[in-house]
């Protein structure tokens, strides 16, 4: 029951946070988001967060030590990931973020912000994408490419993990049908793909502003 409940706040903020990440980019425009998009919302986050997290519990009862080292390697590349395109866009360094901050205070707020950005993408994808060489520190852009990227290596991650699971499994997963149970995950991730392509296609509030579709890009 509260592992139920956990989810369903989990869900719930990153809803708000898609909702939120719409109304900044386009607050130029009178947005009004219908009930569907927030059902393709709810759907679309429930079905990456659940799967997710069950994957790596599954993977960590198995290889305990290596699990550290998969959410490490993760975490180190959302966390360094705005950096090394802020280096390569050579851009100046922000300074409008807090008059009153210094440079070295602007920088430990850069790094919070990437670290609450790299925490939240080894999960699921963010609703707002950090670009530390805009003014507003995140991107208006819609990138399909970026998301499509994420999603397909995402899904292989999940399916790798999975499978060495399945391969060092104990006996505790005796009465269990792994072969059942991966498929079943691997699925769940893929509904949860599925209801983000509906979303965007066909229930974003602003999918007219789009210069492409989702399918169009894919």
């Amino acid at each position: 029951i509260f592992m139920v409940l956990s989810l369903l706040s989990i869900v719930y903020g990153a809803l708000r946070c898609n909702i939120l990440a719409i109304k900044i980019k386009y607050d130029d425009y009178n947005i009004r988001v219908k009930p569907a998009a927030y059902l393709c919302i709810f759907m679309w986050r429930s079905f990456e967060i659940a799967t997710r997290v069950t994957v790596l519990v599954l993977f960590g009862s198995v290889l305990q030590i290596w699990v550290f080292l998969v959410v490490l390697l993760n975490f180190l590349s959302f966390f360094l990931y705005p950096w090394i395109l802020f280096w390569f866009s050579r851009s100046p360094f922000p300074e409008n973020i807090e008059k009153e901050l210094s440079r070295v205070g602007t920088t430990i707020v850069l790094c919070l912000l990437t670290f609450l950005y790299a925490g939240i993408n080894m999960f699921c994808w963010s609703a707002v994408q950090v670009e530390l060489s805009d003014p507003d520190l995140i991107s208006k852009s819609q990138n399909w490419y970026r998301m499509t990227v994420y999603y397909i290596v995402r899904l292989m991650e999940n399916a790798f993990l999975l499978l060495m699971w399945y391969i060092y499994r104990t006996d505790f997963y005796l009465y269990v049908c792994a072969p059942m149970l991966c498929l079943q995950l691997l699925i769940g991730y893929c509904m949860g793909i599925f209801f983000m392509l509906v979303f965007y296609q066909f229930c974003h509030p602003c999918k007219k502003l789009f210069s492409s579709s989702i399918t169009e890009a894919l």
